[in-house]
């Protein structure tokens, strides 16, 4: 039996019917590093490329966004305004969560109420970026048939020409540059499905600072999954 772990206790091992070589790939959601080996491939052959790319595998891992918890008094940012966390301990048998001024209040009687705050910033986010997106899509000439927020692992948002959109709720988390440039991203594809030239224009035109807010997500999307939990893109790297 081969033992993955002594190579990273962070190593999962996944064995793919589709997979056409061994690779790693970083899910740093799950905060792990993912071994992809295809069906009819030799554990110890697996074993040996994964034991050759240890440094990668520490690094990758080491290199991840530190979580920051929906704990009392932490401060989170939304929509590119500050919030300070309140947790009110409570007798009550239900949870208030209430955003008051700069301050998510929380009145509570459990010990831990991060999944409850977690569920009521998905909503607020919900709300909000479906707002952003009514009104690029109506600068189209188009309205949205269906509007959804997710935990998206690989990519900020979706959406097809016949008006569907998702949109990671962790947004959220980003500067009103960096929203305003992923809304108006998927609000391009109303028009144009590809990533043609015309696409990127109209992004550009739907965009109200299209430089900074694609600049900053690229740099800083990553760091978008560590409020509440670890989630951010999948990253891809060595294979074989």
């Amino acid at each position: 039996m081969v033992d993955f772990s002594t190579i990273s206790p962070h190593l999962n091992v996944r064995i793919s019917p589709k997979a056409k070589r061994l690779a790693l790939r970083l899910d740093a959601h799950a905060g792990r590093i993912d071994l992809v080996i295809p069906e009819r491939a030799s554990l110890k052959k697996a074993y040996k490329f994964a034991e050759s790319n240890q440094h990668w595998i520490e690094t990758k891992i080491n290199a991840l966004p530190q979580p920051i918890p929906f704990t009392d008094g932490q401060s989170v940012p939304l929509l590119g305004k500050l919030h300070t966390i309140r947790i009110i301990k409570t007798g009550k048998k239900y949870t208030s969560i209430n955003m008051i001024g700069d301050e998510i209040q929380v009145e509570t009687q459990l010990d831990d109420p991060s999944q409850r705050i977690t569920r009521f910033l998905r909503s607020y986010a919900e709300k909000e970026l479906r707002k952003l997106a009514d009104i690029k899509a109506a600068t189209l000439n188009r309205t949205l048939s269906s509007f959804c927020v997710r935990d998206m692992k690989s990519r900020w948002g979706s959406c097809s020409t016949d008006g569907r959109m998702t949109l990671s709720w962790r947004l959220l988390f980003a500067p009103l540059e960096a929203i305003d440039y992923v809304v108006a991203h998927e609000s391009a594809h109303l028009t144009h499905a590809d990533h043609s030239k015309k696409f990127w224009a109209l992004c550009e035109g739907l965009s109200a600072d299209y430089s900074t807010g694609k600049e900053w997500m690229r740099l800083n999307g990553i760091h978008l999954g560590r409020y509440g939990k670890s989630l951010a893109p999948s990253q891809e790297s060595p294979a074989e």
